[in-house]
C-alpha cells in the first residue's frame, strides 16, 4: 500500500511538473531565410487549409513530422495542421470534413483522396472541466484528451522536441521545446518528464525507437532510461493499435535498426514474447527476423509491395517450429502437426497483436506450402507452380536458407525447376526419383493404398 501511495504521489509531482513547463514558453520565431523550407515541397493543399482557417480568423500551423521531414530534407509522408478553432469549427470552414475520433477528436479533411488531418491545440488534461475532455487512469495513461489550449501549451504536449515545430501562413517556423537543437544534434528528446509522458500513452515508447531508427538520431539518455522499465505498460494497450504500430515500425525502410533498438530497450519482448524466448544474438531465429527485416527495407526502398503476412511469418516461423515438434511428439503425422502448431502460434500472437485475418490466412498459408515444397514429385511439382501463393512461399523458402537453415538444396531446386524448359524438368524429376526413390503417387497407381494423412488434403481457398 505504501508503495502504491509513493507511486501516486511521484506521478502527481510529475504531472505537476509538466502543467508548469506547459504555461508559456517562448517561441524562437525562425524566417525562411534562415530555415530552408521550400515553400513548393510543402503540400499545396496542407497550406490551403492554413489560408482558409487565417482568413476565417483562426490562427494555424502546420506541425509534427511534416515540418520535421522537410528540415532534414526528407518528403514527408503526410502533413498534419493544428489551429485554435473546434473541431466543430473546423468542420464549418471545410464542407468536404468528418470530425473522428472519441479519445482524441480530430477532423479529417478531405481533397479528393488527399486527406489532411486537422488538431485543436491541446491543453494540458488537468485543465478539463469534466470527464468528456479529459480522462486519465490511475497508472496515468489518458483514456480521454480533448482539453483545448494555446499554441504554447499545445507544443509542450507534443510527444519530442523534433515534432513541435511550427510552419505558419507566414513562411516563419515557431520552435517552442528545443527542437530545432535536438535535429541539429540529431537526438530524439522527449518534452516533460519521460516516465510521466510514457505512462500517458506508452505507444510514445514505440514511436521513440521508430523515429530514431527512421532519422538515424540518438535517444537522449532521459528520453531512453526509462524504456525498459516501462515496456510492459504496452500490455495496456489494445492489440488492435499495437497492430496498427507494428507495421509502423517495420514497414518504414528501417525496420533491422528499429528490430535492434526494440530489443535493446525490451520492447520486442513484450510484442512478440514467443519469438523473443528463442532469440539469442546470432542464432537462427535472430538471423531469420533480421534477414527478413533486411528484404522488407530493400523493397520498400525499390518501391515494391510489402505484407504483414510475410514478415509476421518470418518472426514466427522459430515458434511453429518448436510447436511443431511438439506435436509430433504428441503423435500427429508431420501436416497435421504444422496445422495444430500454426493456429496455436497465431492464436497466441493475436492476443497480443491484433493481426487481422487477411494476413493470418495467408501467414498459415505460406507455412503450410513450405511443407508441400518438399513434396516434388510426380506432379506435384508443376501443380506448386500453379499455386496462388507459390511465390511467397517460395521466397520464404529462400529466406529459411539465407538465414542458416540446412534444406539440403531444395531452394536451389526450385530455381532451377522454374527457369528449366519441360524437357529439364522431366530429367530432375527423374534424378529425384533415383535420389528419393519412387513417390507415392507411382505406388498407389500401381493398385497400392494411400495411408491416412500421408498428404494434405486440398488447399481450402
Amino acid at each position: 500500500m505504501l508503495d502504491w501511495i509513493k507511486r501516486r504521489v511521484s506521478g502527481a509531482k510529475n504531472q505537476a511538473r509538466t502543467a508548469r513547463s506547459a504555461k508559456k514558453p517562448t517561441a524562437e520565431v525562425i524566417p525562411p531565410a534562415q530555415h530552408g523550407i521550400p515553400e513548393q515541397k510543402i503540400s499545396g493543399n496542407a497550406l490551403r487549409v492554413l489560408e482558409r482557417l487565417h482568413d476565417a480568423g483562426y490562427d494555424a500551423h502546420i506541425v509534427g513530422g511534416g515540418v520535421r521531414d522537410l528540415l532534414l530534407g526528407l518528403r514527408p509522408k503526410d502533413f498534419d495542421v493544428a489551429t485554435n478553432a473546434t473541431p466543430e469549427q473546423v468542420r464549418q470552414v471545410f464542407r468536404h470534413s468528418r470530425i473522428i475520433g472519441r479519445r482524441f477528436r480530430i477532423v479529417h479533411v478531405m481533397f479528393g483522396r488527399d486527406m489532411i488531418e486537422v488538431t485543436t491545440f491541446r491543453g494540458h488534461h488537468s485543465n478539463a472541466e469534466d470527464e468528456s475532455q479529459g480522462e486519465v487512469h490511475d497508472s496515468g495513461l489518458l483514456l480521454r484528451d480533448n482539453v483545448y489550449g494555446s499554441i504554447e501549451e499545445d507544443a509542450v504536449r507534443r510527444d519530442f522536441t523534433v515534432n513541435a515545430l511550427y510552419y505558419g501562413v507566414d513562411g516563419n517556423v515557431r520552435d517552442f521545446c528545443h527542437g530545432m537543437r535536438d535535429i541539429q544534434q540529431r537526438r530524439i528528446h522527449m518534452i516533460g518528464d519521460p516516465e510521466t509522458r510514457y505512462r500517458e500513452d506508452p505507444v510514445r515508447m514505440l514511436r521513440a525507437v521508430r523515429l530514431a531508427a527512421k532519422l538515424d538520431f540518438t535517444l537522449e539518455k532521459s528520453t531512453a532510461a526509462p524504456i525498459a522499465r516501462l515496456a510492459p505498460l504496452l500490455d495496456d494497450i489494445s492489440n488492435a493499435r499495437l497492430f496498427d504500430e507494428m507495421v509502423k515500425l517495420f514497414m518504414a525502410g528501417s525496420a533491422v535498426k528499429t528490430f535492434e533498438l526494440m530489443v535493446q530497450h525490451q520492447l520486442f519482448q513484450v510484442l512478440f514474447p514467443g519469438p523473443a524466448r528463442l532469440l539469442q544474438p546470432g542464432n537462427f531465429s535472430d538471423q531469420l527476423i533480421r534477414q527478413a527485416l533486411a528484404n522488407t527495407d530493400t523493397r520498400i526502398r525499390n518501391d515494391q509491395r510489402v505484407t504483414p503476412a510475410f514478415l509476421c511469418a518470418a518472426i514466427l516461423w522459430p515458434v511453429l517450429q518448436q510447436q511443431q515438434q511438439h506435436a509430433e511428439h504428441e503423435g500427429l503425422p508431420p501436416y497435421q502437426a504444422l496445422q495444430k502448431a500454426a493456429q496455436k502460434v497465431i492464436g497466441e500472437q493475436v492476443r497480443r497483436i491484433g493481426i487481422p485475418k487477411r494476413f493470418t490466412l495467408p501467414m498459415q498459408e505460406i507455412w503450410e506450402l513450405q511443407w508441400q515444397l518438399t513434396r516434388r514429385q510426380g506432379g506435384r511439382a508443376e501443380k506448386m507452380l500453379e499455386h496462388p501463393r507459390f511465390r511467397a512461399a517460395y521466397d520464404f523458402l529462400l529466406l529459411r536458407e539465407q538465414a542458416g537453415e540446412d534444406m539440403q538444396g531444395l531452394g536451389q531446386w526450385w530455381t532451377d525447376y522454374q527457369a528449366a524448359d519441360a524437357e529439364k524438368r522431366e530429367q530432375m524429376q527423374r534424378d529425384l526419383n533415383r535420389t528419393e526413390g519412387q513417390p507415392r503417387n507411382n505406388r498407389r497407381r500401381r493398385g497400392g493404398r494411400n495411408r491416412r494423412g500421408s498428404h494434405p488434403p486440398p488447399h481450402q481457398h
